[in-house]
């Protein structure tokens, strides 16, 4: 992966900003506003604490959190016993959080785009190299936790 995954989500969050900019989506005004500010608040904070609970259980365990190269453990604790990719549903939500705070509609319509190349992309090349080092071990964590929740 050339970009970062962190980076996919921030560079296409800019482009809806962008797009934002020169066609704007107008999100709701008055007390849907403060609701909407209110659940981005909630939803952010939700997404930031998955994803950092997510990256401090890789880093505890010692393990890179690069796409494609070899982990050097499986890491099957903390979050990662809910979902196998926590830290891709923090950024998730925390990008979708991003967008109700600023009443931004163009980030949170470019969001399925980059959702799509995490699943068909960047986890295919993760479960590749993982089954390649962990074999059986990883098959079997393949089966008793979902991709994403």
């Amino acid at each position: 992966m050339r970009i970062p995954v962190p980076w996919v989500f921030v560079l296409t969050y800019l482009i809806g900003v962008g797009l934002e900019h020169v066609w704007p989506l107008h999100a709701g005004t008055g007390v849907g506003a403060s609701v909407t500010l209110d659940v981005g608040a909630v939803v952010f904070t939700v997404g930031a604490v998955i994803a950092g609970w997510g990256l401090v259980t890789f880093r505890r365990a010692g393990t890179t959190t690069v796409p494609g190269k070899a982990s050097s453990r499986l890491v099957t604790w903390g979050p990662y016993r809910l979902s196998r990719n926590p830290m891709y549903v923090g950024l998730a939500l925390a990008y979708l959080g991003e967008a109700f705070l600023l009443r931004q509609l163009w980030p949170a319509a470019l969001l399925p785009l980059v959702l799509a190349y995490v699943n068909w992309v960047v986890i295919p090349v993760e479960q590749a190299k993982l089954t390649e080092v962990f074999g059986a071990e990883y098959a079997g964590y393949q089966r008793h936790v979902r991709r994403w929740l």
